[in-house]
């Protein structure tokens, strides 16, 4: 059986490094490409090196057009911006594209669902196995409590995050509003300052700490009268993120265009 050969775009940086690591340390796969943004200090310098393994004779280079033209499947933790543009390279090159970036607004995500219309993307606001099941677990809870049971979910990062509230919190947001059955947007509570007045029944409500070095930390509170309910998940390594997505790049192999989930990636969908 072939080796599914993976490129991985940003791999100068510190999550780009792990998925390195990840790739190589991976059975049934091969680091085959590898890219930083132009003007970077490691371009041209082998990947496995950076990433503090043996070297993998990879060298990064500028431009992200060669890996999703050659590789089977291109990970991609970058930025919003850069994430659109990618989706439209790998709709040309019809490879597997694992999304991770967070933060993508309306613009982005149209351009993630017009790339899915010819080739595999899987986009997560998280690709751990734990905050997957716990965004099902979210939907359920939803599902089955009335809006007497005030939803609020808790995220905190480390002071570098530069989006709130992150990705995967407002993943739980929607997952909490497809369970009651209501647009997130209609519901969602994520500022709160001054006097404000009573909690709105039914709202979903945000909030963001931020500090120190933590990886992720999420909560789902779900509190009624006399009771309440949580659902937590607190990462301590980004290695989680990683292997998720190697999972995912491996997964995504000879499925037909879509846009896909981590959920879909571990049969909870």
């Amino acid at each position: 059986m072939s080796e599914t050969t993976i490129g991985v775009v940003g791999a100068g940086g510190r999550m780009g490094q792990m998925l390195v690591r990840e790739v190589a340390a991976t059975n049934g796969c091969r680091l085959a490409g590898a890219t930083e943004a132009p003007g970077s200090a490691a371009l041209g310098r082998d990947a496995g090196e950076i990433a503090g393994i043996d070297a993998l004779d990879v060298a990064l280079i500028d431009d992200a057009t060669v890996l999703f033209a050659e590789c089977d499947a291109v990970i991609d933790f970058t930025t919003p911006d850069a994430t659109a543009g990618h989706a439209a390279l790998a709709a040309q090159g019809r490879a597997v594209h694992v999304i991770g970036t967070t933060g993508l607004g309306a613009a982005e995500e149209d351009a993630l669902a017009k790339a899915a219309r010819h080739t595999a993307l899987i986009w997560a606001p998280n690709m751990s196995l734990g905050v997957n099941l716990l965004l099902a677990l979210t939907e359920r809870v939803a599902a089955t409590l009335d809006d007497s049971f005030d939803i609020e979910i808790v995220e905190m990062h480390h002071r570098h995050k530069v989006d709130a509230p992150s990705g995967t919190a407002l993943g739980l947001g929607r997952a909490a509003a497809e369970g009651r059955g209501v647009a997130l947007d209609d519901v969602a509570a994520r500022a709160r300052d001054g006097h404000t007045g009573e909690r709105r029944r039914g709202d979903i409500g945000f909030a963001v700490l931020r500090g120190g070095d933590v990886v992720g930390d999420h909560s789902v509170v779900f509190a009624g009268a006399g009771e309440r309910i949580e659902l937590a998940h607190r990462a301590s390594s980004r290695e989680i993120y990683a292997k998720g997505a190697v999972r995912a790049a491996l997964w995504g192999q000879g499925k037909p265009p879509g846009l896909y989930s981590m959920r879909d990636v571990l049969g909870l969908a």
